[in-house]
């Protein structure tokens, strides 16, 4: 029986928003359980590999609750962050209003397949445990490939495939079982998180993402696995520009 919240197609968007608006009151408190707090680290080495420099333009889509746009922000980038669910923006703009300060990241609702940006406009473009949720893989990275500047940085974080078959079925029996008790304890909806290894066996996963941004023409496209392949980050550098970031 599949999970309420997958659908292909059509109707992805809307079972996905569907899907986080019932979680974004909590989605931060269940992210530090089910990855044992491992999701900061993860995207704390994504900031690293960004290599961000004081005044680069950063784009991040699929923001959520703004962790990674926080993140650029505090390293010296102008950041926008793009997400098309109100209930998690909502959240990113009560955590913006707590800073001492004025800056931060611009947060906007919008479409990751149709980003309302002009081409080659961004210096960095990162999106974090989005990219598997889009109703297109392929229109998805084009997207990200076409507001990057040359030169730039593109940045995909999200669960992985692990390429050992005994430690891919002992992941998945993790996210099979163990991780929807952690949404049925905390927000009421086990199928919210069981959602997780739905998506994920439909997803192409790091090699496929790879092979993607090669056909794009990305320049040094590389994988960064972490806990064996369950976690992985796929790094790529926009051709041209004025120098190697």
């Amino acid at each position: 029986m599949g999970n309420k919240f997958y659908a292909p197609g059509e109707q992805r968007a809307e079972r996905v928003n569907d899907l986080f608006a019932a979680i974004a009151p909590r989605y931060d408190r269940i992210n530090d359980l089910q990855s044992f707090g491992l999701h900061r680290w993860w995207k704390r080495r994504l900031l690293r590999l960004a290599a961000i420099r004081p005044g680069d333009t950063a784009l991040d889509l699929c923001c959520g609750t703004g962790d990674v746009a926080f993140a650029l922000a505090a390293a010296g980038a102008q950041v926008t962050g793009l997400d098309f669910s109100a209930p998690m923006l909502a959240v990113a703009g009560v955590r913006k209003a707590q800073l001492k300060h004025s800056g931060g990241p611009v947060f906007l609702q919008g479409d990751a397949l149709c980003v309302p940006f002009s081409d080659a406009l961004f210096d960095c473009v990162t999106m974090s445990y989005g990219l598997r949720n889009l109703a297109s893989v392929d229109d998805g990275l084009r997207e990200m490939w076409r507001v990057l500047r040359p030169g730039g940085r593109l940045l995909v974080l999200d669960f992985g495939k692990p390429d050992n078959a005994a430690w891919r079925g002992a992941y998945f029996g993790y996210l099979r079982f163990a991780v929807p008790i952690f949404g049925r304890i905390f927000c009421r909806n086990a199928a919210a998180y069981a959602y997780i290894l739905e998506s994920l066996r439909h997803y192409p996963a790091q090699r496929g993402v790879d092979e993607r941004l090669r056909a794009l023409g990305a320049a040094e496209p590389h994988i960064e696995n972490f806990l064996g392949g369950m976690m992985s980050i796929n790094v790529a550098r926009k051709p041209g520009g004025s120098s190697p970031r």
